[in-house]
């Protein structure tokens, strides 16, 4: 299989994480943008992002978490029950969103079976003193990491695990280079398929891989058989077929901002101090990657619109997940801002698990037809 099939192949992603198993290594669960994976780097653990990509039935979750639960958590929850976990070794919770916590939660009630347990807390402002905190929750990670896996996570060590998520951010940028422009090399689909396996795989491992599949991008015809260029925002998507849905009515999808996309790693960690952990510390809580952050609402809603004036982008697509909270409140925010800036808006509900595929592809098409008609204009 060539690295261009093995990136966009997310249906086989686990077989990267049970290698590494096979190998003696540990794979060590996450869900959140605001957990800084470099310190399970730096212990020779395989970060895996936590996804339900695939997941057709969540019915045997749903006796678990209640009717106000996302679709996102509940079918995250259902791949743990069907066994398709039982490479991880253990999980770390972070308090991203409350129905995260809540599978964190139930993941350990029910798996107690010695397995790697440790509860991250991110503030939801920035500031000084929610750093120092955060700073805190970076170290008792790090020690609970060291005492459980018997290793020893040195600064030195910390500083090679930057060097190298720093080499996955500028890749990951240069790969949405590829979207931008009048002659994009490659789709959203292709994107999202490529950051699912970042999410999947250590970060050395992905690089080359990455580096190789940029290379033979660049080569690529330019795509233009498109009717317009779209943006994608909101709820948690891990599912390509989603993305697929948009590009197959004609949309090319050119940049997003969703914790599966761009928000998962783009800025940079830069050496501001000789302590990595605070380093860590201020590019993790102060990036704008969610609107979990209750201070940073303005300046989310201005990334959002910077992004899709760098990519010039016809339209946005807001995916708003049902009972999400987090992105269900920011929503009234994008939608007076995209009013304001005259960019068009399509706001969809939708669920992880998607049953209503044809009536998206109607939506998607009447969207394309109306950006059309009002370019022509």
């Amino acid at each position: 299989m060539s690295t261009s099939s093995k990136l966009l192949a997310s249906e086989e992603l686990d077989s990267f994480a049970k290698a590494y198993v096979d190998q003696g290594g540990k794979v060590v669960g996450t869900y959140c943008c605001h957990l800084p994976e470099e310190l399970m780097y730096a212990a020779n653990l395989l970060p895996y992002r936590l996804r339900a990509t695939g997941c057709k039935d969540d019915s045997d979750a749903e006796t678990y978490l209640s009717s106000f639960s996302c679709s996102f958590v509940r079918a995250c929850l259902q791949q743990f029950m069907d066994g398709k976990r039982e490479f991880l070794d253990g999980v770390v919770g972070s308090d991203g969103c409350l129905m995260a916590q809540r599978l964190f939660d139930t993941w350990k009630h029910l798996y107690k079976d010695g397995r790697f347990y440790h509860q991250f807390n991110t503030p939801r402002v920035t500031g000084p003193r929610a750093e120092n905190y955060y700073q805190t929750e970076i170290r008792e990670l790090i020690e609970a990491l060291e005492k459980h896996y018997q290793v020893s996570i040195t600064d030195e060590k910390l500083w090679q695990a930057i060097e190298v998520y720093n080499q996955t951010r500028s890749l990951i940028q240069q790969l949405y280079g590829l979207c931008k422009g009048k002659e994009p090399r490659v789709t959203g689909e292709e994107c999202l398929r490529v950051l699912l396996a970042a999410m999947s795989m250590r970060k050395d491992t992905f690089n080359e891989m990455l580096s190789a599949f940029l290379e033979e991008a660049k080569q690529r015809k330019p795509i233009t058989n498109y009717r317009a260029r779209l943006m994608l925002v909101g709820s948690a998507l891990d599912d390509p077929e989603y993305v697929k849905l948009f590009e197959k009515a004609g949309g090319l999808v050119v940049t997003d901002v969703h914790c599966f996309g761009s928000s998962y790693q783009w800025e940079l960690v830069e050496r501001i101090s000789d302590d990595p952990v605070e380093c860590l510390a201020k590019t993790y809580l102060n990036r704008p990657a969610c609107p979990r952050m209750c201070n940073l609402h303005a300046e989310f809603c201005d990334h959002i619109l910077a992004r899709a004036k760098e990519y010039m982008v016809d339209g946005i697509v807001f995916m708003r997940m049902k009972n999400c909270d987090v992105w269900g409140g920011e929503g009234f925010n994008v939608q007076e801002m995209m009013k304001k800036a005259g960019i068009p808006l399509l706001v969809l509900d939708r669920e992880e698990i998607v049953a209503n595929a044809g009536q998206v592809g109607v939506r998607a098409e009447a969207f394309l037809e109306m950006l059309e008609t009002e370019g022509n204009n």
